[in-house]
This record gives C-alpha cells, sequence and structure tokens, in this order.
C-alpha cells in the first residue's frame, strides 16, 4: 500500500464496519462469508492497521453487506 493511500484505506475500512454493524454481522460472520480470516477483516477495520483490501475483496463484502462497491470509495 503506497502511503498516500493510507487514509483513503482507513475510510474504506471504517466504512465497512459501519455497514457490518448496521447489517447486525459479526466480523466472524462476514469472514466466513467471503472466505477470509477473523483476522483479515479486524485489520482492516482498524484504523490504526494498514491493510490493503483487493477488489475482488471489496465485492464480496459489497454483495455480502448489499452495499454498492461506490459507497465504500465515496466521500460522503
Amino acid at each position: 500500500m503506497k502511503k498516500q493511500y493510507y487514509d483513503k484505506y482507513r475510510r474504506i475500512g471504517l466504512k465497512i464496519s459501519y455497514y457490518r454493524k448496521s447489517k447486525g454481522i459479526t466480523q466472524e460472520q462476514l469472514a466466513e462469508k467471503i472466505s477470509k480470516d477473523t483476522s483479515f477483516i479486524g485489520a482492516v477495520e482498524a484504523p490504526n492497521v494498514n491493510r490493503a483490501v483487493s477488489l475482488d475483496t471489496l465485492f464480496d463484502i459489497s454483495e455480502v453487506l448489499e452495499v454498492p462497491p461506490y459507497k465504500f470509495l465515496t466521500d460522503d
């Protein structure tokens, strides 16, 4: 991950956390549904951890949370 994108990845992680919680899904449930470890989801959502997310993974998360992918990428 490039340093210049750190804040963007942090915002994506925070949005994933927000939408996951609003759907009532735990990190464990989300991880299972996208075939990732719970520690991966925890790292993505943690504001102090530098963890990149591939587009494939973002699309998988988007499907599970029923949120259009662009919602994770836009500032609103």
